[in-house]
């Protein structure tokens, strides 16, 4: 299969990842292969310096580093993947996760919710159908004398 140049880790239109920026380690997996397993080194690690990326924006790289601050040691995030038979489409599933993992920690925070009140209409419907549970449980009680 020949080698397939890639220009970089496309994560948003606005950001995209340098190849040259991430690392790869392989060692043998533990998951699917039978015997082959033993013999291929088919599990992935992708390691990736989020601190130190010329890609990201200051404002990007302190969005990240606050984000994922529990899946960074010293500013670098490593994603493993292992859980296809063949080294290429571990690469590919660790690809994706990085890209996935810092399009949403770059991604703004959603604006808060604005507290509302309920409606008057709202309201009368809830006393309504509390009125008519009221009545259906009664109506299940034992005659009173």
């Amino acid at each position: 299969m020949p080698a397939v140049h890639r220009p970089g880790l496309r994560v948003t239109p606005a950001l995209t990842i340098a190849e040259s920026e991430l690392t790869w380690r392989f060692s043998r997996s533990s998951g699917p292969g039978g015997q082959g397993v033993n013999t291929t080194d088919s599990r992935v690690e992708l390691v990736w310096d989020a601190a130190g990326s010329p890609s990201l924006t200051p404002h990007q790289r302190e969005r990240i580093l606050q984000r994922l601050t529990g899946r960074l040691v010293g500013g670098v995030l490593t994603i493993t993947a292992s859980e296809h038979r063949a080294q290429a489409r571990n690469r590919d599933a660790a690809r994706e996760r990085l890209a996935a993992l810092v399009a949403d920690a770059v991604r703004p925070a959603e604006p808060p919710r604005r507290a509302t009140k309920p409606t008057r209409g709202a309201k009368e419907r809830r006393l309504t159908a509390k009125k008519q549970r009221t009545d259906t449980k009664r109506l299940r009680r034992r005659p009173e004398d």
